[in-house]
């Protein structure tokens, strides 16, 4: 599946339509980011049931701010709508595979009931 360009009106239409959901915050002057977009690409058409997103932080400031992101690339997995990953830098194509893969092993019910666990103690 090619790449989907995210932005605030898209995005959490986009989240909630799909069970997992890459996201890659880039901007176009970043090296790192123009040096990991071809490993992104690449692994992207070995998933074809995963939305591989980009968002450009220069084009969509807001949607960055949201996120939080300070430092770009940072990528983010999104299941079922809940974050499960997030980590500024690139990674080498084996090691996004990696990160993929356990991402998509995760029990989301297990998940789920951890975050309620936690959300039940905070209170």
């Amino acid at each position: 599946m090619a790449t989907v360009v995210l932005n605030g009106e898209n995005f959490s239409t986009v989240v909630a339509g799909h069970d997992t959901v890459i996201v890659d915050f880039w901007a176009p002057w970043c090296g790192p980011c123009r040096s990991f977009a071809p490993i992104y690409d690449k692994v992207s058409e070995k998933y074809p049931d995963v939305v591989f997103g980009k968002v450009d932080t220069e084009e969509q400031r807001e949607l960055a701010g949201v996120f939080q992101i300070r430092s770009i690339p940072t990528l983010m997995i999104f299941r079922q709508k809940i974050i499960i990953f997030s980590q500024a830098g690139m990674l080498p194509e084996s090691s996004l595979v990696e990160v993929l893969e356990k991402a998509l092993a995760l029990d989301m019910e297990q998940v789920k009931r951890e975050i309620a666990e936690q959300q039940g103690k905070g209170k």
